[in-house]
This record gives C-alpha cells, structure tokens and sequence, in this order.
C-alpha cells in the first residue's frame, strides 16, 4: 500500500481504534482519513483527532473518493448478516478496495493488528455467524507446553497454528512433508510475532513423512511434545478414488506410525481431526478416516491415566483448499459456467477460524476416548452457495454467469450425516460441541481386530517379495475394506 493511501476505518470502536493508532505510528500505510459509525454517541466526534463519520449508509455515498482510497471493516462481533449490508453500502459508495479485520475469537483482549486484515471474500458473508470463543481461556491448558500440528502447512494446520500464537505455548512444531507450505506458514506465523500477534512461542518447522514409521518415532523422541494435533491426512474425495491405497497408506497408516510413536514417546494428549465422510462411508476417504476413528477410539482404551487420545468430527470448511470456494472464484472470473455436480447437493459449511477455534477448544475439555462433533447448523445447497458467489462478485445467477449441473463423482453422496445409527449426539456445556455417545458397547477387543486388519493390509499396501501379487492391488482394498466396514461398497 502506498503511504498517499486514504484509510476509513468502518468501526470506531476497540478493534478500529487499534487500527488506527498503528497505522499512525508506523506512518507507512496511508492516512486514517476517519472513521465511520453507526453510534449516535460517537458520530460528530473525535478519536485521537480522527473525526467520526456517520451514519455509515448515508456517509460512505457522500465521501469524495479517490482510486487509492480503501475501506477497512474493523467490526469483529459483526454478524453475517451485518456484513453482507456493510459490503452493500460500501461497495456501491464507490469503494474499490474493501479490507476485514478477523472475527472476534482471533482478536485477542482488543488487540487487532494491521497485518491480520485481509481482502473481503465470499465466506465472510456466507453461512450462519461464526461462535464467539475467548482463544486465551481456552488455550490455557497448553500454556509451557509443547504443541505439534501436523499437516501444519494445509487449511486447516495452518490455521490452528495462527491460533495456537495466542495459547502461550513454550515451543510451536510445524510438521509437514511439503517444503514450500511448511516455509510459507513459519514465514507468516514469525511476521505476526514481529507485528506483535499473539505469544512468543519459539517456532520449528519440522519437514517429515507419517508414511515414514522410525522418522516419527526419531521426531517424536527428540521434540517431546506435549500435545499433538493430527490434521495430516489426504482429502481430496474424487482424488482418492483413482489412488485408493495412497489414502489407506497416507491417512491409515501414517496415522498408526503417529500414535505408536506417541505412546512410546509420552505425548500427554493427541487431538485426531476426522471428517463427516467417515459416518457410514461410500468413499475410500472416507473409508480411512472412518478406520483412524476407530484407531484413535481403541488407543484411548489402553492409555494410562496421564495420556488422552480423542477424535474431533466435523464436515466442510470455508475456503479450504481444494474445496469448491476457490474452484467457483476461478470459474466466475473467467467468466464462467460454475460447475455443481448435482442440483440437490447439499453440505454443511463452516469458517475455518470457527472449526479451528471449537477443535482448541475441544482438545482442552476432551476426555480421554471422547469423540467431539462440531454443532454445524444445518446443511447448504451447492446450487445456493453457487448462486451467492455469483451475486457477490456483481453478476446475476444464470444471467451473466451460467450453472452448469455435471453429475456426481466417484465417492461422493447428495448429502453427509455427522453421526452413524448407532451414535447419539450428546450437548455439552460449551457452544457447538457435541459428544458422540455410541449406544453399542464398546469391544474390548477392538484393538485386536483393528491389528487382524491392519496385518491383511499391509502386504497391499508395502511390497513384499513372497506377496507381489497382493501388493498394490485395488481389487484386493476394495474386497478387504468391503468385508470390515458396515455397508461399505467400492
């Protein structure tokens, strides 16, 4: 941003206040040329010799605006709602540039920072409002502690980790086997602290492959991490179908070697991120995640008083990477059509902060073998998120912009259920978080049959010279997940 650069702060309250003194201090960013409210209280007067402009509807027309000038939403209670009618107002007064400042479960005690806005996008303004969680209480069980992410260079890694910043966490390990992610997310996380964001948690990018079972063991040994959350996984549904025992090696088996290597190396407590498609799966996916649920379920019956493994389930996220947000985006900038596979499609949505702050919070009022659904609300049509991005970009559904309906794919179903037939969703005492009763007793037995599986995979999944013709053998999978998973057909 050029210093001539003109700023109005939408929101004079603490998160714009704190904008705005940063903005003056550093005097790189541009001018604070006011601020716009909606407070009767504050509207013709002055904060920090900025004067307060309002009501905003009737202000944002009348500015005289310039090509540089930008808006910046610094409101971050507002509702969904709310900022959609903000976005309205400000983008037909004539501003070009619209920038927010994150929802309140990633401000901490008021303190918002310039670095942490962001251009505004579609999952803003779509899907229900976000819960308000306090970060700080709920991070307070990992204070001193020692926290690894795995898969802390994808969507939702990487967001825990912008989140974990304000835990107080004494070191903050960032797994991952892809260079460039790992690098881009310790860049980031280390210009927030320098920004003043969160905590100061010594930050180590740790680059390492679950596949690879005595590089966890020798990592984990070294690190002595206290907490781990396991996020690693391949999820790409259609993706997975054409590489089925790439799934089963990556998500199966590189969970096995994680919490082997946890119980051997005395991690305190393992946080496992599961999906919706593991309820009842039709897909390979969710075939592996469904059979790490019962891994991590069975490693928690023979944890020691000390030791916690627990599961957290929820459905979509906003924005992820390789979901169906960035794929809509692309197709409207082009200019179009915006592919849905079916016209009744529907799926849960969920901002990734939200998710990620329920899934920390989640992991400190856990119990040992608990598994934890995240309350999503209720399901969207496709079709409906398809037609609101279409609006939110200036074009008309169907108009300027054409849906194209392109058939379902491989694994996936019209609509995901967040628990089987035979769990029951149990409330607890904190917002959007469920416990899953099961109503059938739980098999002692279950790491046994989990070890009789997991020895007729291995010959498919690594070589053996004595079983070549096992090894890589779809039709093999596909029989075996067949025989041991409820209804499961691939």
């Amino acid at each position: 941003m050029k210093r001539t650069s003109r700023l109005y702060i939408i929101g004079a309250g603490f998160a714009g206040q704190a904008l705005a003194r940063e903005i003056m201090a550093k005097a790189i960013f541009g001018t604070v040329v006011a601020f716009l409210d909606d407070d009767p209280a504050k509207i013709g007067g002055r904060i920090d010799s900025i004067p307060v402009l309002g009501p905003i509807q009737d202000v944002a027309q009348l500015l005289q605006k310039e090509n540089t000038d930008e808006a910046i939403i610094a409101i971050p209670s507002a509702s969904r709602e709310y900022l959609g009618e903000l976005y309205g107002i400000l983008k037909n007064g004539g501003f070009r540039r619209i920038r927010i400042v994150p929802a309140i479960s990633q401000i901490i005690e008021g303190d918002a920072r310039l670095i942490q806005t962001r251009s505004i996008d579609p999952q803003d303004l779509l899907g229900r409002t976000p819960a308000v969680i306090n970060l700080k209480e709920s991070l307070a069980y990992l204070r001193g502690k020692r926290v690894l992410v795995t898969g802390a260079g994808g969507s939702i890694g990487s967001e825990l980790c912008r989140q974990l910043l304000s835990g107080g966490a004494s070191r903050l390990y960032l797994l991952g086997h892809g260079e460039n992610s790992i690098y881009l997310i310790d860049r980031e996380l280390r210009l927030l602290q320098e920004e003043g964001v969160g905590e100061k948690a010594t930050i180590i990018p740790v680059l390492g492959d679950l596949k690879n079972r005595d590089h966890m063991f020798y990592i984990l040994e070294r690190l002595k991490a206290d907490v781990i959350f396991h996020t690693a996984a391949y999820k790409h549904v259609p993706m997975m179908e054409e590489n089925p025992i790439a799934a089963i090696e990556n998500n199966l088996f590189g969970t096995i070697n994680l919490i082997d290597a946890v119980k051997s190396c005395g991690v305190k407590r393992f946080v496992h991120i599961t999906t919706d498609k593991a309820v009842n799966p039709v897909s390979v996916y969710g075939a592996s995640k469904y059979l790490c649920e019962k891994l991590v379920l069975a490693a928690a019956l023979c944890a020691s008083t000390e030791n916690s493994f627990m599961a957290v389930r929820f459905g979509n996220v906003l924005g992820s990477r390789g979901s169906i947000m960035p794929l809509f985006q692309k197709q409207i900038e082009k200019g179009g059509p915006v592919t849905v596979t079916h016209p009744d499609m529907k799926r849960w949505f969920m901002t990734i902060p939200e998710a990620c702050s329920l899934v920390l919070k989640a992991g400190g009022v856990g119990e040992n073998g608990g598994l934890y659904i995240l309350d999503m609300g209720e399901p969207v049509l496709i079709r409906d998120l398809a037609e609101q991005m279409i609006r939110f970009y200036g074009f008309e559904p169907d108009k300027d912009i054409k849906i194209e309906y392109t058939g379902t794919r491989p694994g996936e179903r019209l609509d995901e259920s967040l628990w089987a037939d035979d769990e029951e969703p149990i409330p607890t005492d904190f917002t959007r978080i469920l416990k899953v009763q099961n109503r059938q007793q739980t098999d002692s037995k279950i790491y046994d049959h989990l070890n009789d599986l997991i020895n007729k995979l291995h010959p498919i999944v690594f070589y053996d010279p004595n079983n070549k013709e096992k090894y890589r053998n779809n039709s093999l999978l596909s029989e075996l997940l067949s025989k041991i998973i409820p209804g499961f057909k691939c």
